[in-house]
């Protein structure tokens, strides 16, 4: 699930959520915004029993991401848009 919320000064956060048993171990949101950096943006486990990383940028920015889990297993989120590649949500 992808979650994005207004923040006070104009710009959005951009939530990624996971259920915790969708991959076995750690698992990070890899794209454009971290320069395909695996590691910079970990999803964390979360009292509801799911793992989150957030991102806050300018409304309006088009941002491509992969998860990319424990021992090299890349995957693409359900509810992002897909673009041959990669998924693309848009920050609005």
């Amino acid at each position: 699930m992808i979650k994005t919320r207004r923040t006070k000064n104009g710009q959005v956060t951009v939530t990624w959520v996971l259920p915790a048993d969708v991959h076995d171990g750690p698992v990070s949101v890899v794209g454009c915004f971290n320069d395909w950096t695996p590691g910079m943006h970990v999803l964390g486990k979360r009292s509801n029993g799911t793992r989150s990383a957030s991102f806050t940028t300018t409304a309006g920015t088009e941002i491509r991401f992969r998860y990319l889990g424990h021992g090299g297993h890349w995957f693409d989120d359900p509810e992002a848009v897909p673009d041959g590649t990669n998924s693309v949500v848009v920050a609005l």
